[in-house]
């Protein structure tokens, strides 16, 4: 017994010391941009292993709401976002729905090309929804550029919506629509409460696919008014210098809704988890 309760004590020292390394390993990038952000001139190189720097300045945070467009930038992508995550969030739990309580004819075929469409990245369809964008006059819009975001987005949450409608049993419904409940009102009063979990899913994952994305956004947005964080924070590097303490900065900042978002829905996150995986 002794020898069992040592090797356990070895096996969870191990296993502790991976996850202290692993910790760090990750920590560390974070502490390195907060370290430059507070670097003087724009010092990236130090051969100082302190995470608050010797003369240490908020000048390139102060120099990023000042002197930069940062808050109209800011204002931009928190729009795009939220516009994304609510079309995201609609879409997916009806389509959910949909596919998981009616049968229909396709019904396969769209699930299958659901799952296809997840193979191929944003990027490689960019080509073909630029030239849509020009057809439809909405190139260099947030109109255009919420269509995009949206529709990478969507394959992806009505999967996972479709999954987790699944698990709720039928029965309640159906004691719904004997109550008096029509179609609507049997979605709308028992499936949509039960599923909120996955809802908080999928509206995390609608908002961060569009919250720092670059490459679709370089693309589509061109007047400098129209910028999101991510472009707007590519304005700070160019040919000849590179203006670190501001990219730092920016980055810390950008970082930030995201992680307060994380955090507010992360009791949903870990219930969508757990409840998702039973069936009812």
């Amino acid at each position: 017994m002794n020898q069992y309760k040592a090797k356990q004590f070895f096996i969870d020292i191990l296993i502790y010391l991976f996850l202290v390394l692993f910790t760090l390993a990750v920590i560390y990038p974070i502490l390195n941009v907060v370290s430059i952000s507070l670097r003087p001139a724009d010092k990236l190189l130090s051969t100082s292993l302190r995470i608050i720097p010797e003369n240490a300045t908020l000048s390139s945070y102060i120099q990023l709401f000042k002197s930069t467009p940062f808050l109209r930038w800011l204002f931009n992508s928190t729009f795009v976002s939220f516009v994304v995550m609510l079309t995201g969030v609609t879409l997916a739990s009806t389509a959910g729905y949909a596919l998981s309580r009616f049968s229909f004819w396709g019904k396969k075929a769209v699930m299958i090309g659901i799952l296809i469409t997840q193979m191929f990245p944003a990027t490689m369809l960019l080509l073909p929804l630029y030239i849509m964008l020009i057809k439809l006059h909405l190139l260099n819009s947030y109109l255009g550029l919420i269509i995009v975001y949206t529709s990478t987005a969507l394959p992806f949450c009505v999967w996972q919506m479709k999954g987790y409608y699944d698990t709720i049993p039928v029965s309640l419904e159906e004691a719904a629509r004997i109550d008096g409940c029509n179609q609507f009102q049997a979605f709308y009063k028992v499936v949509f409460p039960l599923a909120l979990p996955a809802l908080v899913i999928t509206a995390l994952f609608s908002f961060m696919s569009a919250w720092a994305e670059y490459v679709v956004a370089a693309q589509i947005l061109q007047e400098p008014e129209l910028y999101t964080l991510a472009i707007g924070l590519k304005q700070f590097e160019s040919s000849m210098a590179t203006e670190w303490g501001l990219y730092a900065a920016g980055s810390l900042i950008v970082s930030i809704p995201a992680v307060l978002l994380f955090l507010i829905l992360s009791k949903y996150l870990i219930s969508g988890l757990t409840l998702g995986s039973v069936k009812g």
